[in-house]
């Protein structure tokens, strides 16, 4: 999950090398935590921030084939 994250996101912005993803696990929920440049913030996040709703869609779905546990993404 992490590395589709990534590479989502190394599309959507202009500093690539600014992306960091970090995973978190717990018993039930993975949170995936996406961070990026400042000026890069509002590629991320879309207009009315449709393209972060995409990229959560796309994880959940790839997520839900391997596990039961809930998948978050969180962009800071």
């Amino acid at each position: 999950m992490k590395e589709l994250v990534e590479t989502i996101a190394r599309a959507l912005v202009d500093d690539p090398a600014s992306v960091v993803v970090t995973e978190t696990e717990d018993e039930n929920q993975i949170t995936l935590s996406l961070t990026v440049a400042p000026d890069d913030m509002g590629k991320v996040i879309g207009k009315q921030g449709r393209i972060a709703k995409a990229i959560r869609t796309v994880v959940r779905a790839a997520g839900g084939i391997n596990t039961d546990k809930k998948i978050m993404v969180d962009i800071k």
